[in-house]
């Protein structure tokens, strides 16, 4: 059991890359820290840190070992929260990365419902395009939209979004409305910039359209207030832009075709997941399924 309360203290050492650092973090004197780290190399007869007066460093037997501990610690961690968590509500912060405009438009509403779910939950959310790094930033969960491209991360599916045309009124009575896919490449298109046009289907038929317009964005919300303001015709997922179909502000147009589905994944570190992280994932999963 000492064995295994060394090799926690070590896996916080190496998060905080300090012992005076993780000290703080988990309540326990500097000094104790750096003696049971000592004992826990002298146990294994390896040097596990390089330990200078500016900086502490992994050996590569350190790295092999940290690798090995943070998994073993956070099994034990998740037992006993997981055994707590049958006599209590799921507690503690839900630190999570949205994109920016996903989360304002459509998670907003959600994440309102789940916090009334789940009173005893706060919660700390990062809304950036960026690609957080789930394993050196202090992340539960990232909601992604499109294809994960680290295949080191665990990705939960969440659920596909299909694309569906839309314009204002003012754009479609200047400019006419399309009766047929083809027709759209005589439009003003609003879109992502990326090579190829837009795929859409109606049933087994599926046809490429090549689009084009004066405006090429990576902001949805940017897209939409563009639609809005009868700058072109846009392909979205019907979840972001139904306020504004309800409103008025934009139209559908031929609304048997849909565009290829756009997924949204949950993307973790580990598949050990706390309950207040398993319980947000699931939530999204079955809110969006609806």
């Amino acid at each position: 059991m000492e064995l295994l309360n060394d090799m926690a203290l070590f896996v916080e050492v190496v998060k905080a890359m300090s012992f005076r650092r993780a000290a703080d973090a988990i309540g326990v004197p500097n000094s104790t820290l750096s003696r049971r780290v000592t004992a826990l190399e002298k146990a294994i007869g390896l040097r596990l840190l390089h330990r200078t007066t500016r900086r502490l460093e992994l050996t590569e037997a350190g790295q092999i070992y940290y690798e090995r501990c943070r998994r073993i610690v956070d099994e034990a961690r998740l037992a006993h929260e997981q055994l707590g968590e049958m006599q209590a509500q799921p507690s503690g912060v839900l630190r999570a990365s949205f994109p920016v405009d996903f989360a304002n438009i459509f998670l907003a509403p959600l994440i309102t419902e789940f916090a009334r779910r789940y009173p005893a939950i706060t919660f700390d959310f990062d809304l950036t395009p960026r690609a957080v790094d789930l394993v050196s930033e202090p992340f539960d969960v990232a909601i992604r939209m499109g294809e994960p491209k680290d295949s080191n991360l665990v990705a939960r599916l969440l659920a596909r979004l299909p694309g569906h045309l839309y314009a204002s009124p003012g754009y479609l009575a200047e400019a006419g409305r399309p009766s047929h896919p083809t027709e759209l490449s005589e439009h003003q298109c609003l879109g992502f910039p990326k090579k190829g046009g837009w795929i859409l289907r109606r049933r087994e038929e599926a046809i490429e359209v090549q689009v084009k317009g004066r405006y090429v964005l990576n902001s949805v919300g940017m897209i939409k207030r563009l639609a809005t303001l009868d700058q072109g015709i846009i392909l979205l997922p019907k979840e972001i832009v139904e306020e504004d179909v309800a409103a008025g502000r934009l139209q559908s147009i031929l609304p048997e075709w849909e565009g290829t589905p756009i997924p949204v994944y949950a993307l973790t570190e580990t598949r050990l997941l706390p309950a207040k992280t398993q319980l947000f994932i699931e939530f999204l999963r079955e809110q969006l399924a609806k």
